[in-house]
């Protein structure tokens, strides 16, 4: 049986943060008694992750997501547990290691700011040592796959922030990593830029069988690249498992969308569900999951009804209702 990619055990990462009493005096105060507050950013977490798997790192801000993919970076050395990839321990930043992963943070680049995209990459191509051949095939494939052709040659302070974001993609890329770290890829882009990515990142993880942790508060971004979910709260896995089987446990209600061929009253749809928007010829009912089917036949045959969607409800909405369950279940 094939060793996994990724194998987390128990691990934890602490950070002591100085607390200090507002205004001057707490300045003067803190000079010779200074108090700290244990902060628990990871609190013993475990997972294995298999070549070739696309995981959604999901959780709220200060949930312990960065800090966990700079762990397994090697960027941090964790308090307590034991962590794997490829089968180097990541802190001890063997080169071996570090030619085989890539870190992309959507918040950090290392492009030269006054330089054009493309002396980053002739320096990245002696750092990770590769040859000609493999330099210009691997920078013609990524070049063609996020169509940056002409813009290698600009300073990268005269391009826009999509332009940016896919050459940080290249420059990240360019030794073909086996494991792909990606926090927060597609922030700050527009929709339709935001979709390049996704279909990039979607076709690198085809193209190379990577192994790719993505962390992302748009949840599309979540739902078109991966399909296993790991969610985190306050440092401490709370869900693992497929995407559809968290759509599955945790959306509580589906959506009906409906086109009516004659006014209905929203008195008369509050009958069906609960009704979320509705004008005269047009409403949005939310029914319970199990009733979907039955709830949109009822609605077919008793009102004037033109067109009819069964949806589900967004993601942002499921992964709310994981953490208002677990929340439940720590107060009872």
């Amino acid at each position: 049986m094939p060793q996994p990619v990724i194998s987390v055990s128990h691990l934890s990462k602490h950070f002591k943060v100085h607390k200090k009493q507002p205004g001057l005096w707490g300045s003067v105060q803190s000079l010779w008694n200074r108090e700290y507050q244990e902060v628990k950013a990871v609190d013993d977490i475990s997972f294995e992750i298999n070549e070739g798997e696309t995981i959604g790192f999901i959780g709220q801000n200060g949930a312990g997501k960065t800090t966990t993919l700079k762990v397994l970076s090697g960027l941090l050395y964790p308090s307590a547990g034991q962590v794997s990839v490829l089968g180097f321990d990541p802190w001890k930043r063997q080169p071996e290691f570090q030619k085989q992963f890539a870190l992309v943070m959507g918040q950090k680049n290392q492009l030269w700011w006054d330089l054009p995209p493309i002396e980053t990459f002739e320096l990245n191509k002696a750092i990770y040592e590769l040859s000609d051949k493999e330099y210009k095939r691997t920078l013609n494939t990524l070049v063609e796959l996020l169509d940056v052709g002409d813009v290698l040659n600009i300073q990268v302070r005269k391009l826009s922030l999509g332009q940016r974001m896919k050459c940080e993609l290249i420059a990240a890329l360019l030794h073909t990593p086996k494991v792909l770290f990606l926090d927060e890829p597609t922030i700050g882009l527009d929709v339709l830029m935001q979709k390049a990515l996704r279909d990039f990142i979607k076709d690198y993880n085809k193209k190379f069988n990577a192994t790719i942790i993505l962390t992302s508060h748009y949840m599309d971004d979540v739902k078109e690249i991966c399909d296993r979910a790991l969610v985190i709260d306050h440092g401490q896995k709370i869900f693992d498992g497929q995407l559809k089987k968290l759509i599955d446990s945790y959306a509580r209600n589906k959506i009906l969308s409906l086109i009516f061929t004659k006014p209905v009253t929203q008195k008369k749809l509050a009958e069906f569900g609960e009704v979320k928007a509705a004008d005269q010829l047009s409403a949005t009912l939310l029914v319970p999951r199990a009733q979907a089917t039955k709830m949109a036949s009822k609605l077919l045959s008793q009102l004037p009804v033109q067109d009819l969607n069964i949806e589900e409800p967004p993601i942002e909405a499921i992964i709310r209702e994981v953490f208002e369950t677990k929340a439940d279940q720590t107060h009872d």
